[in-house]
């Protein structure tokens, strides 16, 4: 099981659907599974968080279905804050002991803005990014000490550049992560992947 850490417009949306697709293992993203819930819209056009509790007993039923089918996972920015890592961590969960890695893109925030434009997504209000910003930089560096500590590997990648180039750069890192993995795809599909991915994070994700 692998995280993808990433502001909103960072891209891990688009890279964890291409990843799974990549090869053969299941996406899930915060953002899917309570919008999917269809309980917590007005929440999440403020930019707002759905409580901590809530996240994790959702996730780990994607995680526990997903499990059930024989399938490995790329986890979208879940953990998503300090308070849903502690609850695991508190709850005694075997989470931590199925990571094996988590990969941060970093993306300057005016490249950010530049994205989240052109993606044109209803909830993608100034207010609720700026908040969202806010939220994620408050978060993440405890988060990944957190999973340090765990003795979790940490990448750092360079989310600039067109959408092959970042999907490479990832693919290396996850190769290095989950040696002799084959692909279910190739890398010769990649636009067709990235066409399902890109329509999926305007309704879904970050």
């Amino acid at each position: 099981m692998i995280i993808l850490f990433g502001p909103a417009g960072s891209g891990k949306s688009t890279q964890g659907r291409t990843l799974a697709d990549l090869y053969g293992w299941r996406w899930l993203s915060v953002g899917q599974v309570l919008r999917d819930a269809g309980e917590f819209d007005e929440i999440m056009k403020t930019g707002g968080l759905v409580d901590d509790a809530t996240v994790v007993r959702l996730m780990d039923k994607q995680i526990e279905f997903a499990e059930a089918e024989g399938m490995d996972i790329v986890l979208d920015g879940y953990p998503r804050d300090v308070a849903q890592t502690e609850i695991m961590l508190s709850s005694g969960s075997a989470f931590f002991d199925k990571l094996d890695g988590a990969v941060v893109l970093k993306v300057p925030v005016e490249e950010l803005w530049r994205r989240i434009e052109l993606r044109g997504r209803e909830d993608d209000t100034e207010d609720a990014l700026k908040q969202r910003f806010k939220i994620f930089e408050q978060n993440i560096g405890q988060i990944l000490e957190l999973l340090k500590a765990k003795n979790i590997p940490i990448y750092e990648v360079d989310g600039v550049g067109d959408y092959a180039e970042v999907t490479e750069r990832i693919r290396k890192i996850f190769e290095e992560i989950k040696p002799n993995t084959p692909e279910v795809f190739h890398t010769d599909m990649l636009g067709a992947i990235e066409n399902d991915a890109n329509m999926r994070e305007k309704s879904h994700g970050e």
